[in-house]
């Protein structure tokens, strides 16, 4: 694969160039004794999860980001006698696009270099603690066959070497790109460290990656890291990319969360003030929780002057206006633990930050000053239609994690309903995808002529893996 231009300077400007995983055999292996350790809250049916969900979205990606691959093939491609082979990285059938990056394709083509190939195999064989009998055997492999035991842990389908890595198909938390740099992460739970390794590999040993080398940034540990207590949480650096968000050319949002830790806010504000990346970065402490995990589960940007967000942090909430005045006294005092806290420093002024009261007022102020917006034209629309139960429950099931293809042209799940209405209810289209490329294909519909479009994806089993479609994408390139 030859170089090619990265830059991601927005969140909604047009999708170019976007890395992805298709869901590989080790979410099939997720057992319900390892699910939780493995990140999973249940474990997925895998020909589902590829057949009738995530396979429409690589035909959705290939329409608007790389249409010659797929306009006018369809009964083609999903002809039985096939065997999905289009959707195979493996196979010689494989779609193989420039602009939807599959990660396993760039893994193969990596370990195709034998020095590469035997570094690589002795460095996950020494983080799985692997015999060196299993190391040699290893190195026999092919490309193909050793980059799918890397991802699923086993060479046959029935002997297992080391777990598998089912949290690879959430793409944007391997690394981000900001502008032209690429941040990479440090995940904090063990399950992902394989994934961070077998990353660094590919962005600094690829050919796609080759000009952009000297612009990557890694997180490095704090001095006498190793000598600090396994309970001190303060010092350790971890980061997720779906704590990170690129907003504008000049403005990155960083969030600490269950997953990203201060430590790496700090160093990864300073690598990017230090190198010129970005003027400005803000700072979201959101609670250590599970159901909220990174900032962009509770919330994403759908336009310039649009967002979807989780009411729990609305002005109304917290800043204690509700409507029942028992209600709001009652919650005068919220639990600490619970605040979200916001810091936005502009480079070369760090020590004056500037603090905002909610995140909906950070959102605002984004689209205004940030983006040019009208105030009044700002809008914020919420998770489950801002009603309990159901904000909470399609929270959950990633209502306010959705990928913008362009500017208005979003993709959700399929199952949260309120969500859904909520964003009739802003003037918002809402389609099926399965609809949607049936019409792409018979040219009834053109990717460029929608507009305000929330695109529903199937998610009965996706959405059980505990991520939507902003995580299981790492654009490369936007306009």
């Amino acid at each position: 694969m030859k170089r090619h231009q990265i830059g991601v300077s927005s969140e909604t400007g047009k999708l170019r160039r976007v890395l992805i995983h298709s869901p590989d055999s080790g979410l099939g292996k997720v057992v319900p004794s390892k699910a939780q350790d493995w990140l999973f809250e249940d474990i997925v049916h895998l020909d589902t999860i590829r057949r009738k969900e995530y396979d429409y979205y690589v035909k959705l990606l290939l329409y608007f980001l790389d249409p010659d691959k797929i306009r006018g093939r369809l009964a083609e491609i999903d002809d039985a006698a096939h065997r999905r082979n289009f959707y195979k990285p493996e196979h010689t059938d494989f779609y193989r696009s420039s602009f939807v990056v599959e990660l396993q394709v760039l893994l193969q083509e990596i370990l195709d270099d034998h020095t590469i190939k035997s570094q690589l195999v002795a460095a996950v064989c020494a983080l799985e603690a692997c015999s060196y009998k299993i190391q040699r055997e290893l190195m026999t492999y092919n490309s193909a066959a050793l980059a799918r035991v890397f991802f699923s842990g086993t060479y046959n389908e029935r002997t297992m070497i080391f777990p598998p890595i089912p949290n690879f198909i959430f793409t944007r938390d391997i690394g981000i790109v900001i502008n032209d740099h690429i941040l990479l992460n440090k995940p904090m739970k063990e399950a992902r460290k394989r994934e961070a390794l077998i990353a660094k590999y590919i962005f600094f040993h690829h050919p796609y990656f080759s000009t952009w080398r000297a612009n990557i940034i890694e997180l490095t540990d704090t001095q006498h890291h190793f000598l600090l207590p396994s309970d001190t949480d303060m010092e350790k650096v971890t980061l997720e990319g779906g704590d990170v968000m690129v907003v504008s050319r000049h403005h990155v949002l960083i969030g600490i969360s269950e997953r990203t830790s201060r430590e790496a806010a700090f160093q990864a504000i300073r690598c990017l003030f230090d190198n010129g990346v970005v003027d400005k970065a803000t700072v979201i402490k959101i609670p250590n929780r599970r159901d909220y995990m990174h900032i962009d589960t509770v919330f994403t940007q759908i336009k310039r002057g649009t967002w979807v967000m989780l009411g729990d942090f609305s002005n109304a909430r917290i800043k204690n206006s509700q409507k029942d005045e028992l209600h709001r006294i009652l919650n005068i005092t919220p639990n600490p633990t619970d605040q979200v806290e916001i810091m936005q420093f502009e480079r070369g002024n760090e020590a004056t930050p500037r603090h905002f009261d909610t995140l909906e007022d950070l959102l605002r102020d984004i689209s205004v000053t940030d983006l040019n917006c009208h105030s009044a034209a700002v809008q914020i629309i919420y998770s489950g239609n801002d009603t309990f139960p159901y904000n909470a429950r399609e929270q959950w099931t990633d209502s306010c994690n959705l990928l913008a293809l362009r500017e208005g042209v979003v993709l959700g799940y399929d199952r949260n309903d309120r969500t859904i209405e909520a964003f009739g209810n802003a003037g918002f289209a809402v389609v099926d995808v399965k609809d949607l490329i049936a019409a792409f294909e018979t040219g009834s519909q053109h990717p460029e002529k929608l507009k305000d479009t929330l695109i529903l994806m199937p998610s009965a089993e996706l959405s059980r893996a505990r991520g939507g479609f902003h995580c299981m994408s790492m654009p490369l390139l936007r306009d």
